[in-house]
């Protein structure tokens, strides 16, 4: 979580969207917890299945790998190499959380925006993913969870720069 936010209404919205991230995941592998072995018991002992629940569980697999991202990246944890954080001062960990902050913002929205330039490519074609269901409907979390976490980092370096800013001025 950020820090700095209290109460007010950036915390307030900070929350609504980290049940929303969270509502999203467990409705997502819900889904996917109950189509596999429907799918699996259809086979096995009726030869038969649901044409399209194959193709929805590669799409449910893209959604909670991305979704479940966003999640990670809100409280930072997600896979990183941080073997010089208890060797650095609060000062100088602020100082490199800027950084690399910037770095994942920028490559983050980099991704977000050519993923949605892909998604309106399929969507201008009009792919078809399976049973009728547009290709675009299906990839569209692609460049939204990019986005989001392009945003959180973006939040996490100003928050960063504030406590490096702070410290600066409780020196004075």
């Amino acid at each position: 979580m950020i820090t700095g936010l209290g109460g007010g209404f950036a915390a307030r919205a900070l929350a609504v969207l980290h049940r929303i991230e969270d509502g999203a995941l467990t409705l997502l592998l819900g889904a996917m917890i109950l189509l596999a072995p429907l799918q699996l018991f259809l086979r096995n002992f009726f030869d038969t299945g649901i044409t399209w629940a194959d193709p929805l569980l590669r799409v449910l697999v893209l959604w909670v790998g991305l979704v479940g991202a966003v999640a990670a990246s809100r409280g930072h944890r997600h896979i990183s190499i941080d073997a010089m954080s208890r060797i650095l001062s609060e000062r100088a960990q602020a100082a490199v959380g800027v950084v690399t902050g910037l770095f994942t913002a920028v490559v983050s929205g980099l991704v977000a925006y050519h993923a949605g330039r892909f998604v309106a490519t399929e969507r201008e074609f009009e792919s078809i993913a399976f049973s009728g269901i547009d290709a675009w409907l299906c990839e569209i979390v692609i460049p939204a969870a990019f986005a989001v976490m392009a945003l959180r980092y973006l939040l996490y370096s100003v928050s960063n720069l504030t406590v490096l800013i702070g410290q600066r001025e409780d020196a004075r």
